[in-house]
């Protein structure tokens, strides 16, 4: 009984020195960063299947809790770098090597946006979506493994800050429940948000019904029809680009203009740049009955 006590005592002082050694290793600087954040990165993981724990640990890591100079300067919480496929804001900073351009946002929002989209739309990354949603630790090899970072301990960083803080809670406010599943099954493989034009579109699945999207969007299914200027009865098809507002009367300064080429039509361009149909008839001075041809150059602002 003695040993009993002394065992028991002896793993209760045990106890209580880990937890004060975690409290006195966690930076009230990381505190704020997570209290300020992690909506945003529950948020993101129930729209993208990226563990909120893993978003935050990242965020965190990357951006030295939102005060290094990417994440003060330009946003960028990440450390995401332009790439080819970059059209956005850019800013010149020193990491890897000198001089590097990387992604320049103008809000803490569409770093995390930009992040959870980089993710899902990489192909490298494609594996990590097959994992479970908890499984902080495997997606956090996982992104080494894929080449997020040069750093060979990176996957044990973003292990250690999310034990640390106890970021895997976020997880379980992010992980939907079986009932909410049957109910909306496109939870698990939600549209991926895409930008044209600086507005936001998905592109549609075969099987999609305006009904089904305006559950999924939080976008009523009268307002998606307006918006893409389509009639109530129309039939979605696998590949159709629907906006989620309004589209613009012009394009970017980045598009000024646009050659024809087989298979277009006025609403598949104004689809193709969010341009609003009856705004792209003006812009060129045609009428509505004009058939574009191979090869014809139109105004796209």
């Amino acid at each position: 009984m003695k040993l009993t006590r002394l065992f028991i005592f002896t793993l209760f002082i045990a106890l209580l020195t880990t937890i004060n050694v975690n409290a006195q290793k966690r930076n009230p600087r990381y505190q704020e960063y997570i209290k300020q954040y992690n909506q945003m990165a529950i948020d993101h993981m129930k729209s993208y299947r990226i563990p909120a724990s893993i978003t935050l640990a990242q965020g965190l890591l990357e951006s030295g809790a939102g005060m290094s100079e990417l994440a003060r300067k330009s946003n960028n919480h990440f450390g995401i770098k332009c790439g080819s496929g970059w059209k956005g804001r850019s800013v010149r900073h020193t990491d890897d090597a000198p001089n590097e351009c990387f992604r320049a946002y103008r809000h803490a929002s569409e770093s995390y946006a930009d992040h959870s989209a980089f993710l899902v739309n990489g192909q490298r990354y494609a594996f990590l979506f097959k994992l479970s949603i908890t499984d902080y630790k495997g997606w956090a090899h996982g992104l080494k493994k894929a080449g997020y970072a040069t750093d060979p301990s990176y996957g044990y960083k973003l292990i250690d800050i999310i034990e640390t803080y106890s970021l895997h809670q976020y997880d379980k406010q992010g992980a939907y429940s079986k009932r909410q599943l049957r109910r909306n099954p496109w939870l698990l493989n939600p549209h991926t948000i895409y930008m044209a034009n600086d507005m936001a579109y998905i592109v549609a699945r075969k099987g999609d019904t305006f009904a089904m999207l305006a559950k999924e969007l939080g976008v009523s299914r009268s307002k998606l029809i307006s918006y893409n200027e389509l009639y109530p009865e129309y039939q979605l098809s696998d590949g159709d680009i629907i906006y989620l507002k309004a589209k613009r009367k012009k394009a970017l300064p980045a598009y000024s203009y646009y050659i024809v080429e087989s298979g277009d039509s006025m609403y598949s361009i104004s689809q193709r740049y969010a341009i609003r149909l009856k705004n792209l008839y003006k812009l060129n001075k045609k009428s509505p009955d004009y058939m574009p041809q191979v090869g014809d150059t139109l105004k796209l602002r």
